[in-house]
């Protein structure tokens, strides 16, 4: 995963640990002369830039889609109310202008653009957004995203997810979203939300044309050919979710076509870093993946290799249906028997931190003091420590009445996650007698889908924040959560995120130590997740490409701006 601080709506001010060659500004890549140019300041050069992926589009339904690739995919081709601009700004996008909002904060009017398109012509309408939220809420959808993103936000959400758990009618058009006419749109909010324009740049809250969604019925996003797009891009060449090509092909009818400088972004896998790397060597690609640790060192202080580091965090996620990671003291013995700084400077070596924490550092910080929120409980909640993780396995053995404990270890199949586990392995295997590690490494997609199931015992995952704010990690940890997936549960936890939600909103500095005190309760009490580390970015981009640009929040890339020289 990944808009607003609470006081800053529009400026992103967070300062991060920026170690970029090559680039300015907010995550925008320059470099190099201007090249060759026509008189109205184009350039002669034929605008297509050539990309790697690392991983296929698992979705292309705003509605179900839940993971990075489908997510910056989604951001290229689609256009929420707001989007996140080259300068990390959250700015108009299919709204026009600034919304209405009401004295108490909860009630939002925005007027929709006349001149918005979608690409077959049909006209983005309010009634686009009720459409596609309302979907996105609907139980029948099975969305994982539309309840984590609105319940407790958009009013009428949490009725219409608990109505139907308990096999009752509900009614889609109780949410708090209404078109009051074709360019008008309403939201109702269950509390004021600081960070809500920034929220709604978000992939799930992109509208959807009714017509020709249900129209297509089932094939609906099942392959390019199947969809319509309102972005500064429309997808071409993609057969569906194994799909290892595609492109992105300029939307002429787009409502800011002239701002797109690309004709064509085309897309290939390539799921190995080396080949990666060897591929932009030899000119077959202008954009790489993120690069793997043993490959960073190699293009240490080439002009072409841009870095930074992400308000993500990796961790392990221990599912407590297992009944050995049920136990505390054997999360406690697995969260201390790691050692991550050895980690972090032999598997990775690219910049990224040890993690002790669940909200990244340089990340958000408080409006009112200005303080970073990691100031709050500091770095090292639950670090390393070989003998406290003894002592904990040693009594958690005993707890269960065995000597031994299986699990098997979920990860993807690129080389770079396979390394990790290995990593992971050792450690534990060696530092925790009697424990047997079982790594099962498979494609994205099917450890997306495993997750969504539950079946795994421990896998690696990593989170990125769908807009500014602590309470994008903070909630992902609360009990029957959409992206809890480990079976976690702990009232005190839930008390202080929700009194933080609903009471705390408007107050930031109570907020913000509410949020921390459920960090040390996730963490120090109940060893819930492992953190690992917060991650640094390493890829290569050519020097002919200009404004390339990455964001620090929501989907990771927007090609709207870039252009080749």
């Amino acid at each position: 995963m990944k808009k607003t601080n609470f006081a800053l709506f529009f400026v992103f001010a967070i300062c991060f640990s920026l170690l970029l060659s090559g680039c300015y500004g907010g995550g925008q890549q320059s470099s190099g002369d201007s090249g060759s140019q026509k008189e109205d300041g184009e350039s002669d050069s034929p605008q297509i830039i050539k990309a790697l992926e690392s991983a296929a589009i698992p979705s292309m339904d705003s509605v179900m889609a839940e993971d990075t690739v489908s997510f910056t995919t989604l951001n290229n081709v689609m256009e929420g109310l707001y989007r996140i601009n080259q300068n990390q700004e959250v700015v108009p996008a299919m709204a026009e202008g600034e919304p209405e909002i009401s004295k108490d904060g909860t009630v939002y009017t925005f007027k929709i653009r006349k001149d918005a398109k979608w690409s077959n012509g049909d006209p983005v309408t309010a009634h686009d957004f009720v459409y596609a939220w309302q979907r996105a809420i609907d139980p029948k959808s099975a969305s994982e995203y539309g309840p984590y993103m609105m319940i407790g936000k958009i009013k009428g959400a949490a009725e219409i997810t608990e109505a139907a758990a308990q096999k009752k009618e509900y009614d889609l058009n109780s949410l708090g979203i209404k078109a009051l006419d074709d360019h008008t749109l309403e939201v109702t909010l269950e509390r004021p939300i600081p960070y809500f324009l920034s929220l709604v740049a978000f992939p799930t809250f992109y509208p959807q044309n009714k017509k020709f969604v249900e129209e297509q019925g089932e094939n609906y996003a099942k392959t390019s050919e199947n969809l319509v797009f309102n972005g500064p891009f429309v997808l071409n060449g993609w057969d569906g979710s194994t799909d290892s090509s595609w492109q992105y092909v300029k939307n002429e009818s787009y409502w800011d076509a002239k701002t797109v400088k690309l004709d064509k972004v085309e897309w290939n896998v390539l799921k190995d870093s080396q080949s990666a790397a060897n591929a932009f060597e030899a000119g077959e690609a202008d954009i790489t993946p993120k690069l793997s640790s043993d490959i960073v060192p190699q293009y240490e202080g080439d002009s072409n290799l841009v870095t930074w580091l992400e308000p993500s965090i990796f961790w392990l996620k221990m599912n407590q249906k297992h009944e050995a990671l049920a136990n505390v003291n054997i999360r406690k013995a697995i969260a201390q028997a790691i050692n991550k700084e050895d980690f972090v400077n032999t598997v990775l070596n690219n910049g990224s931190v040890v993690a002790n924490y669940a909200v990244p550092k340089e990340f958000v910080k408080n409006p009112e003091t200005g303080k970073d929120f990691r100031e709050i409980n500091g770095d090292e909640l639950l670090p390393y420590n070989v003998e406290e993780a003894k002592k904990a396995w040693e009594k958690g053995l005993q707890e269960l009445g065995t000597d031994t404990v299986e699990v098997r270890y979920l990860t993807d199949d690129t080389e770079a996650a396979k390394k990790s586990a290995e990593f992971i392995k050792n450690q534990l295997e060696n530092n925790l007698p009697g424990i047997k590690i079982a790594v099962e490494a498979v494609p994205f997609s099917v450890r997306i889908d495993r997750e969504n199931k539950m079946d795994y015992d421990i896998q690696m995952a990593g989170w990125g924040p769908d807009y500014l704010d602590p309470m994008t990690f903070s909630d992902l940890w609360l009990t029957g959560g959409g992206n809890n997936k480990m079976n976690y549960s702990n009232p005190k936890y839930d008390d202080l995120v929700k009194k933080a939600q609903i009471e705390l909103a408007n107050t930031p500095v109570e907020y913000y130590e509410a949020l921390a005190e459920a960090e040390k309760v996730l963490l120090e009490e109940d060893a819930a997740i492992v953190p690992i580390y917060q991650r640094a970015s390493n890829l290569l981009v050519s020097e002919k490409v200009e404004g390339f640009t990455y964001n620090l929040v929501g989907p990771e890339y927007s090609y709207k701006w870039a252009s080749v020289k």
